[in-house]
């Protein structure tokens, strides 16, 4: 019995060491799992089968460098028809420190300076559901919806009939939604949608189903697109939750952006490129003019901004290298909001120096979990920066689920990345950072006023909890690299 034991475990530990070293990947997540694989020899391995394998990507994308290339040139065109100084003069007039930011974008992103752009900052769920509707309810022309999470609930039927409304009108509507993340919502709940001429389609659905065994590469970004002139980016979905309807979390706080000017050209080609992914038999004709209107002289402002996507398909990892350094560019403050605190080693000695160089380091997360292997890793993370004079508060009204950078006096970024290895790493992703800074000290502001509604940690309340709980904390911790 004790020979047939030692060969299964044999067995498993070889199968484990071939099974993760046949794809190259961080070793972080290499040693992670080697561990669960080891350890939990049947469950283990059919976890990988599902959520382990690398993102083939030669199989990614079909449309890629063509459709890209022909929207670059186009917003181009637009851009330069616009009124103002230039962007390359725009882009000089900012601080160096925006500047090494606006250039890095532009070689690990290909992502130009939007210049000329009206920005509103949304945190409650209530104000920005409101003006999403109402913004939905005027499309003349075009709506493009793209979403994480879009429940079949009170709100997202709500939002589905108006989109209804708007086809029957004669409006260009399409909706992309990640079916993981919206879990429970069918096609058959756009099939009125379908029937009054509009299109809905789940991210990817095609290329990686339960078939392909593809679950751990999602579409986490929520863009909307109207007419081309309107544009929100941000950390909200669809769904009652959003407006702090269910119990489990009570209020819900969460940070949008509603957008007009330049910036809205690439939140509307990102998403052309998504749905061309994905409605691979319905694709959007990507140079349409209806997509990429003129500039609305009565809809741009002064704040200038780069939105920014990364996600499996490349191994730069766009929006963590911006989160680094914009870290890194800090002088006075850098005040962060995240629901999910699991960070790499490289964000981690950034924090580490920014503090010990006298920088204002703040992190809030909050009190309760969603997810409760992520969370104890939060915790775990959480009590190792304390002890390097980070200041790290527990939001404690409702559930906090802002991504959010708040960097000096005129830097600042606002979208759907979490500050953790899966979306750094795993999930597409989308981010706006700015460059203003009467936004700046928007979300400053709010951010204070949420510190009125937050407990500071210590290092002694993180010696106070149960041996138990800090044995979750650390367990968990070993896993983070594959949340």
């Amino acid at each position: 019995m004790d020979n047939i034991i030692t060969t299964v475990i044999l067995i498993n530990s070889v199968l484990a060491i071939l099974t993760v070293f046949r794809e190259p990947r961080d070793i972080a997540a290499t040693w992670a799992w080697i561990l669960l694989l080891m350890f939990i020899p049947v469950g283990g391995f059919i976890l990988y089968s599902f959520a382990g394998r690398k993102l083939p990507q030669r199989r990614l994308f079909a449309y890629q460098d063509q459709d890209a290339s022909e929207m670059d040139g186009l917003i181009q065109q637009l851009v330069g028809k616009g009124p103002g100084p230039s962007v390359e003069k725009r882009a000089d007039a900012l601080p160096r420190s925006a500047r090494s930011l606006v250039t890095l974008f532009q070689r690990i992103n290909q992502t130009p300076l939007a210049t000329n752009n009206n920005v509103s900052v949304y945190t409650s769920g209530q104000r920005f559901f409101d003006e999403l509707k109402e913004t939905l309810r005027n499309a003349k022309e075009t709506i493009n919806i793209e979403f994480y999470t879009f429940y079949a609930d009170e709100l997202g039927c709500e939002i589905r009939d108006i989109l209804v409304e708007k086809a029957k009108e004669g409006v260009d509507v399409h909706v992309l939604y990640d079916s993981l993340g919206s879990v429970g919502t069918t096609g058959r709940f756009f099939k009125p949608l379908r029937e009054a001429g509009g299109h809905a389609s789940s991210f990817l659905h095609r290329r990686f189903n339960l078939i392909n065994f593809q679950l751990n590469f999602r579409d986490h970004r929520k863009i909307v697109v109207v007419d081309g002139r309107i544009g929100f980016v941000g950390g909200f979905n669809i769904g009652d939750q959003y407006l702090g309807r269910k119990k489990k979390f009570g209020h819900w706080r969460d940070t949008h952006l509603k957008v007009s000017g330049s910036a809205v050209y690439y939140l509307q080609s990102h998403f052309l490129l998504d749905w061309n992914a994905s409605a691979v038999k319905e694709p959007m004709n990507v140079t349409r003019r209806l997509y990429f209107p003129d500039l609305d002289e009565r809809l741009q402002g002064d704040t200038d901004m780069q939105i920014v996507t990364s996600g499996p398909d490349s191994d730069d990892e766009q929006i963590k290298m911006g989160y680094i350094r914009l870290i890194q560019l800090a002088k006075k403050r850098c005040w962060i909001q995240t629901p999910y605190l699991i960070p790499d080693d490289s964000t981690i000695d950034a924090l580490r120096i920014a503090a010990n160089s006298g920088v204002d380091v703040r992190i809030m997360v909050p009190c309760m979990p969603d997810h409760m292997f992520v969370y104890r890793a939060t915790q775990y993370f959480a009590s190792q920066l304390v002890k390097d004079g980070i200041k790290v508060y527990y939001y404690q009204n409702g559930f906090l689920h802002a991504k959010t950078m708040v960097v000096d006096d005129q830097l600042a970024s606002v979208g759907s990345a979490n500050f953790d290895f899966r979306s750094f790493k795993l999930n597409f992703e989308v981010n706006a950072f700015l460059y203003d800074q009467k936004v700046t000290e928007t979300l400053a502001e709010r951010y204070e006023h949420d510190i009125q509604q937050s407990v500071l940690q210590s290092e002694e309340s993180f010696q106070k909890q149960s041996r138990w709980m800090t044995f979750r904390q650390y367990a968990s911790r070993l896993l983070a690299p594959i949340l």
